[in-house]
């Protein structure tokens, strides 16, 4: 999965993966993390998900990492909000008291150039990479964050029958990812109404990683 097929994306406007309202998982379940209001959250290929809307509605700093210009500057725009943008080293910086996104790779992203983040919410990041980036990604997301708990969002399906993304991640994987990190938790699964891209049958799930051990940050 290369930059460009998320960039052509977006300026076609072809974002089906774009949620209309918060994520009811999110409402549900992000308390659970027990994250103080004003805590910093990291949201992964965050685009200009109304979820962040809500994450600031509620007090917490976001930290967002997306590769499209186009997303993060509607993003603001639909917030009300003009940021201030820096060059910081491969990336773009856009930023208000509450909101910092980082514009470019986010494997050019290091603990030292983000902050300290209290909690990660991946609603749509991990389940849209292949393979063979997902390990990767999840190593880049621990060390990132030094082990901070995380609300993940995924898909079951028989990935036969659709050609991602969104990809199918299930337990097994999960658990090679991040069980020496976090112990995870199942907190609710449901199907997907009327099937996966109306293509296929598929399940939802939202997990809880609590973390099992403090990590020392490895820029």
């Amino acid at each position: 999965m290369n930059p460009e097929f998320w960039q052509e994306k977006w300026q076609k406007k072809d974002i089906a993966f774009h949620q209309a309202a918060a994520n009811p998982l999110l409402i549900r379940y992000f308390q659970q993390l027990a994250i103080a209001p004003g805590g910093r959250v990291f949201v992964p290929l965050c685009g200009k998900s109304i979820d962040i809307h809500w994450l600031l509605s509620k007090g917490y700093r976001v930290v967002g990492a997306e590769l499209s210009n186009i997303a993060v500057q509607e993003l603001f725009s639909e917030l009300g909000l003009t940021p201030t943008i820096s060059c910081v080293g491969e990336v773009l910086c856009y930023q208000t008291e509450m909101l910092q996104v980082y514009v470019g790779d986010i494997f050019a992203l290091s603990a030292s150039l983000i902050g300290s983040i209290d909690a990660i919410y991946d609603r749509a990041a991990l389940v849209a990479l292949p393979i063979t980036m997902r390990q990767r990604y999840a190593k880049h997301l621990i060390t990132l964050s030094q082990g901070a708990p995380q609300l993940l969002i995924c898909f079951e399906y028989d990935q036969e029958l659709l050609t991602g993304p969104p990809f199918s991640v299930n337990y097994q994987e999960l658990h090679a990812h991040y069980n020496t990190v976090y112990s995870l938790h199942c907190v609710e699964k449901n199907d997907v109404e009327g099937g996966l891209k109306r293509q296929c049958q598929a399940t939802e799930l939202a997990w809880l990683l609590k973390p099992t051990e403090t990590l020392r940050v490895q820029d």
